[in-house]
């Protein structure tokens, strides 16, 4: 397996991207697992693949399957992917509510949503006489990461100047940017703004309310820390203290509703991406 992340190095395309990262799985790989899980995400992500590479997202009892490149918007659910056979995966994953400012039409507000895209014809719309070779890009994805960030920085920086801001993606770039110890209450006071005109504003940019998305990015961090620990020195009444819980049960309430296990069970199964894929080479 060969697994990167890497930041954009271009200011402008850091308002919008939180990173550019690749997935490449081998037929011979140790410990893949068939069907990995994918944890909720405020964020959205344009994946990048070979053409006739096949996707498989599937929760409760709908699948949504195609080929080729496609955006995964935010979502607040667990998805099962098929990971059966060997996979390459170029990732852009936008900033949460970054969508609402990239043009990404015919609606850049959308949640729980996977939708086919053509990665070359979107990047093809703000450059002259580019012939852009998704096999390649993918290519030099598997050897050459800062090259290829690079070259990503390029394809996508006429997009992303192209972008609009208003007041209510300039208010939620603010939200967001706020310490997670904050409350929903105390931000009105740090923005100077009322609890109501936030939250609206939320919900218009990100499509998800302030609490949804708290919710997942607590779960995203719980998981992170998770996957880095050995199952035999968990101490969850510590897990739960770190993590702000009031005791040891209301973390096992909360990972049961949250991804339909217990702390028990999921450390034993480790079955989500974050514990497959997790252990980038990070640059």
């Amino acid at each position: 397996m060969k697994a990167w992340l890497v930041a954009p190095k271009n200011e402008l395309i850091s308002q919008y991207v939180e990173c550019y990262w690749f997935i490449k799985t081998y037929a011979d790989d140790e410990h893949q697992l068939d069907q990995p899980k994918l944890n909720p995400d405020a964020c959205g992500h344009l994946i990048i693949t070979p053409e006739d590479q096949p996707y498989q997202f599937a929760v409760d009892e709908q699948t949504v399957t195609g080929s080729g490149s496609h955006w995964l918007f935010p979502y607040n659910h667990t998805y099962t992917l098929d990971h059966s056979r060997p996979t390459t995966m170029l990732g852009i994953k936008f900033h949460a509510g970054a969508l609402y400012s990239v043009n990404t039409s015919p609606n850049p507000v959308r949640i729980n949503e996977i939708s086919a895209v053509s990665f070359a014809a979107l990047i093809q719309q703000y450059h002259d006489d580019l012939n852009l070779d998704i096999d390649a890009l993918l290519a030099q994805g598997e050897f050459e990461s800062q090259q290829c960030a690079a070259q990503l920085d390029s394809l996508i920086l006429p997009w992303l100047q192209q972008a609009n801001e208003d007041k209510h993606s300039a208010l939620i770039r603010k939200a967001l940017a706020l310490k997670p110890e904050v409350t929903i209450a105390q931000m009105g006071q740090h923005l100077h703004c009322s609890q109501r005109t936030l939250e609206r504003s939320f919900l218009r940019v990100t499509g998800m309310t302030l609490k949804q998305c708290q919710s997942i990015n607590k779960l995203d961090m719980l998981l992170t820390h998770l996957s880095k620990s050995q199952q035999d020195k968990i101490d969850w009444s510590d897990v739960a203290l770190q993590f702000g819980f009031s005791d040891q049960p209301h973390l096992i309430r909360y990972l049961k509703s949250a991804i339909g296990n217990t702390p028990s069970e999921y450390v034993k199964q480790r079955d989500f991406v974050v514990d497959i894929y997790g252990d980038y080479e990070s640059s």
